[in-house]
């Protein structure tokens, strides 16, 4: 049986974090932007914020990376990064159907932003339900998504 918790990040996540962001964004990021990694990294220092992050585990092993921020009208899914060795396993898909059922006893959205060369992270939002808001940022790479009501997903 697979047991996936959210543990609080603490400092010293950080190294892990950056590793984790690599090995899970470095394909996305160097298709548009390719990957510098001194740009990175110091893109990394610059936001990392420990209260606002929570480590993903599997099993009481480190695998990922979660940052969901409760706004007044909505709850935005700021970042889910899965180590490549834990995908394709459902753990992502959990993750954000519970945070979908919170969003739900809210009565809120989930909002998200997704790069449009993550075909596998797209359709996976996709699937959950999902629906592209828009496209912004330099020639519209990334994908705004907005969860749909729940009476509107089971129609």
């Amino acid at each position: 049986m697979t047991t996936i918790r959210l543990r609080p990040a603490t400092a010293a996540d950080s190294e892990f974090c950056f590793r984790l962001h690599r090995a899970a964004m470095h394909d996305y990021v160097e298709a548009i932007w390719g990957w510098d990694e001194d740009t990175q990294r110091s893109f990394h220092q610059n936001t990392f914020d420990p209260p606002k992050t929570s480590i993903v585990t599997v099993n009481g092993h480190d695998a990922g990376v979660w940052i969901a921020e409760r706004r007044p009208a909505e709850i935005y899914l700021a970042r889910i990064e899965i180590h490549p060795d834990y995908q394709n396993r459902g753990i992502g898909g959990q993750l954000i159907e519970g945070l979908l059922r919170e969003s739900q006893n809210e009565g809120k959205p989930v909002m998200l932003d997704v790069l449009n060369v993550n075909q596998r992270a797209l359709a996976l939002y996709k699937r959950l339900g999902f629906q592209e808001v828009s496209r912004h940022g330099p020639e519209n790479r990334k994908i705004q998504m907005r969860s749909l009501p729940k009476s509107t997903i089971d129609e």
